[in-house]
């Protein structure tokens, strides 16, 4: 398949042929203006030369025609018989008549004598307008060349924008994060409206590509723990030679399972577009939420010497994925409990769609919580004291345009604050 051509070649090749049909329509009605004009001045130049003789004859009937070098005059008014070649002619004017080896302008005229013939030598003017065209278009010809130099270099300089976009996005490396167009300032509006367009587009690209990869390292973070645990109790059940009460494995293996079934829902809802998951929010009430997640995650504090404190205060409706919310809250109350082992679990709403989760636990020192911060500023794996999926409502928060933050000091606990960004009313 051979190369489709250049722009730089489209904009020479359609600028030259632009201006050789310029050229062709603009000497074409010179031609045919010229020859008008011509005809016109020589029938004027002839019928007023005629007419000024015969008004002379008229006056004198002495008064004789005398020919000249260009200008002879054939039939009865001078006595000369008309050659062959003109006599054939109608009357009017005849331009480019050969007759006797030359080229005449002839008027053929009708008097009372009868028909008249003045013929003009133009041999000597043909001539003439022959090498004035010969000129003319050797003329054009140069012309044309240097306008198909002139527009080779100018279609190279108007094409430079374009080209230099053409080439940056060849040499992008498929691997490489953060490839940009870059054009001078200089540079048409066109061509930054396509280079930011382009930039637009690339952003778009790495932010996707960098969602499914966290999507990917999370996902594989977070089951493995679930698995792992799923796997030891299963091994531990089927052991013959284990205790013959399996009952308590096979609880921990229906906890783990709905866990893992939480988690799947954060996962699924951390690989949607933030617009598509922004499209699926529906009205949920706080108040109604809230107690239903801490009645789900209260098995966890039985063997636990702790204690459920709700303060849902005013009532107030969010605009919100209701699954995605349910998740990120019951994330917070699950890592509450599995940092505490005794104390008051305190859980409170506001009607500014904020939810606090206060936990009696070991809490965390300035410099665990300036490392918790930093990590998920930095979307990274967060693990230990902060619990696992804590990165996972970070990273919705961003989505859905929530926050997350925390306080804490070492052995007082800590406390989380889900804003949520709530509109107030019923719900």
């Amino acid at each position: 398949m051979s190369p489709r051509p250049s722009l730089r070649r489209r904009l020479t090749l359609g600028i030259l042929l632009y201006s050789v049909l310029v050229a062709l329509a603009v000497a074409t009605h010179g031609y045919l203006v010229n020859e008008r004009a011509e005809r016109l001045v020589w029938e004027s130049l002839l019928q007023s030369e005629l007419d000024h003789f015969i008004a002379r004859r008229a006056a004198d009937p002495a008064y004789r025609w005398t020919d000249t070098e260009t200008l002879e005059l054939y039939g009865p008014l001078s006595g000369r018989a008309v050659p062959a070649e003109l006599a054939s002619l109608s009357l009017g004017v005849h331009d480019e008549v050969p007759s006797g080896g030359a080229q005449v302008v002839a008027l053929v005229s009708s008097t009372e004598q009868g028909k008249v013939v003045l013929a003009l030598n133009i041999s000597g003017i043909e001539r003439a307008e022959d090498a004035l065209t010969l000129m003319m278009a050797a003329s054009t010809l140069i012309v044309v060349a240097l306008l198909a130099l002139v527009t080779h270099f100018g279609a190279g300089w108007l094409a430079r924008p374009l080209s230099s976009i053409a080439h940056a996005i060849t040499s992008f490396a498929p691997n490489r994060p953060g490839q940009r167009v870059v054009v001078r300032r200089t540079a048409p509006r066109e061509a930054i409206v396509i280079a930011e367009a382009l930039n637009g587009y690339l952003q778009r690209i790495e932010e996707f590509v960098e969602r499914e990869r966290a999507f990917v390292n999370m996902a594989s973070h977070e089951l493995r723990t679930p698995i792992a645990v799923i796997s030891g109790a299963a091994e531990v059940a089927l052991d013959p030679q284990a205790a013959a009460d399996t009952e308590p494995q096979l609880k921990n293996i229906l906890r783990t399972a709905r866990d893992m079934q939480r988690l799947v829902e954060l996962l699924l809802a951390l690989a949607k577009d933030p617009g598509r998951l922004r499209a699926a929010s529906e009205t949920v009430e706080l108040a109604e939420l809230v107690p239903s997640i801490v009645a789900d995650h209260e098995f966890l504090a039985k063997n636990k010497e702790l204690s459920f404190e709700l303060d849902l205060g005013k009532r107030c409706a969010i605009r919100a994925p209701t699954q995605v919310a349910r998740a990120a809250i019951g994330n917070l109350v699950r890592n509450a409990i599995e940092n505490s082992d005794r104390g008051t679990i305190k859980i409170a709403t506001t009607d500014g769609g904020q939810v606090i989760i206060a936990d009696p636990g070991h809490g965390m020192s300035d410099q665990e919580m300036s490392a918790l911060y930093t990590r998920l500023a930095r979307s990274r794996e967060v693990v230990g004291t902060a619990g696992i999926g804590i990165e996972l409502i970070s990273r919705l928060c961003e989505h859905l345009g929530w926050q997350l933050s925390f306080s804490s000091a070492p052995d007082k606990g800590t406390t989380a604050v889900l804003d949520l960004g709530c509109s107030t009313g019923p719900a």
